[in-house]
């Protein structure tokens, strides 16, 4: 899950090498923190917040097939 959302987020952004995600896990809840360049929060996020939604139901969808639940937070 984790490769996935690396892969997608590269694709999305300017400058793929300023991307670093961090994984934590509490329990049953799996917490992505995704760190890149100020200027490309803005293409991951997507129009009226679009992309960063369709990415966290996707997210969600895979996560819950074993039972845990997905925060994705962008960090600035």
């Amino acid at each position: 899950m984790e490769s996935f959302l690396e892969f997608v987020i590269r694709q999305l952004v300017d400058v793929p090498e300023e991307v670093f995600i961090t994984r934590l896990e509490h329990g049953h809840k799996l917490i992505f923190k995704v760190e890149m360049r100020q200027a490309d929060v803005g293409k991951v996020i997507g129009r009226n917040g679009h992309t960063i939604t369709a990415l966290r139901n996707l997210l969600s969808a895979a996560a819950a097939r074993t039972g845990h639940q997905v925060v994705l937070q962008i960090v600035e």
